[in-house]
């Protein structure tokens, strides 16, 4: 029998939550090997498949700094689009955002940091001068009628800055509002938040007038937070939450940032509550299981580990592929 959370829903939460899944970007960028191209574009249409409305794809830098994602533009050529569901890519600048263009994507999104350091190590510049990098980009993008998502990494802890002070992530907020996103992920880079610090951040993002429905939440699992943090971020309000299928991912420029959070684990949990979701977590599951193949390597999520052993202990059901 499959294992299924017991619906128990909490009034105090959203009803509905949209799942930005990033592991054919976010996710697969951080691999040691190279996935060739064919099996990045059926990962990207299985999760497609399963219910996932978003599907960030991959991104259009150069190839020597990410070469996990050099095929970007045979990846977008080859996807199947589902109607209904949307193909974010990430853009660095004007000219990632023109071959973005070219392949006919309609939402792209940027990367910024709360951090000097950070923003040293991984767009070559620091904090007040990735701003001017990013304006044109973003302003390219709007007239091009595309919708901007603004990441903003270390907004939680920075592995060489140490704590990061909410009123510099507020602050980097505010600036990347200006510039024109319309909406903002707020990145726990190497997972060190914990639920208090998240609830004191969007309070603060709220009493500036930055309203929730314009954030989404980006959890790494490095200290086994993610899904308490995700939960703090859903009781102030948060509808978009970022996750990777497999918990696949971390950042190539921070070492000490591990996996996403696993989308199995959110949905599980999000199933449970009764929030709506659009997911169907077997075929998610089957999609990271069959990933798994692909990597050579099991998945960290708990839902496909705890899936697998159940599986195994029933003499005669078949494994999921």
């Amino acid at each position: 029998m499959t294992a299924l959370p017991m619906v128990v829903p909490d009034a105090g939460l959203p009803t509905s939550v949209t799942i930005w899944e990033v592991g054919p970007r976010d996710g697969l960028q951080n691999e040691q090997a190279v996935v060739p191209t064919a099996a990045k574009v059926e990962f990207i249409e299985r999760l497609a498949a399963a219910g996932l409305p978003v599907v960030e794809s991959t991104s259009f830098v150069r190839p020597d700094r990410v070469p996990q994602l050099a095929d970007a533009a045979e990846v977008m050529a080859g996807l199947r689009r589902a109607p209904g569901v949307r193909y974010p890519v990430l853009v660095p600048n004007v000219r990632g955002l023109e071959a973005a263009a070219a392949a006919e994507v309609s939402d792209v999104a940027v990367f910024a940091s709360a951090t000097d350091t950070f923003a040293e190590r991984n767009l070559g510049r620091g904090y007040e001068a990735q701003w001017e990098m990013f304006a044109p980009t973003v302003a390219r993008a709007r007239e091009l009628g595309m919708s901007v998502r603004g990441y903003l990494s270390m907004c939680f802890g920075d592995p060489w800055e140490g704590a990061v002070p909410a009123e510099r992530v507020v602050d980097a907020v505010q600036r990347l509002v200006g510039l024109g996103c319309t909406a903002i992920s707020l990145g726990d880079t190497i997972g060190v938040a914990t639920p208090g610090q998240v609830a004191d951040l969007l309070g603060r993002l709220r009493g500036v007038g930055v309203p929730a429905e314009a954030i989404g939440v980006h959890f790494h699992d490095t200290y086994g937070q993610a899904l308490a943090n995700t939960l703090a971020a859903l009781r102030c309000g948060i509808t978009t939450v970022d996750a990777s299928a497999g918990g696949l991912g971390g950042c190539p420029y921070a070492q000490s940032a591990t996996g996403n959070l696993a989308t199995e684990d959110l949905v599980y949990m999000l199933d449970g509550l009764g929030i709506r979701s659009g997911v169907d977590l077997d075929a998610l599951i089957a999609t990271s299981a069959w990933m798994e193949g692909v990597l050579g390597r099991p998945s960290p999520s708990r839902v496909v580990r705890a899936r697998r052993r159940t599986a195994q202990a029933q003499p005669g059901t078949p494994g999921r592929q």
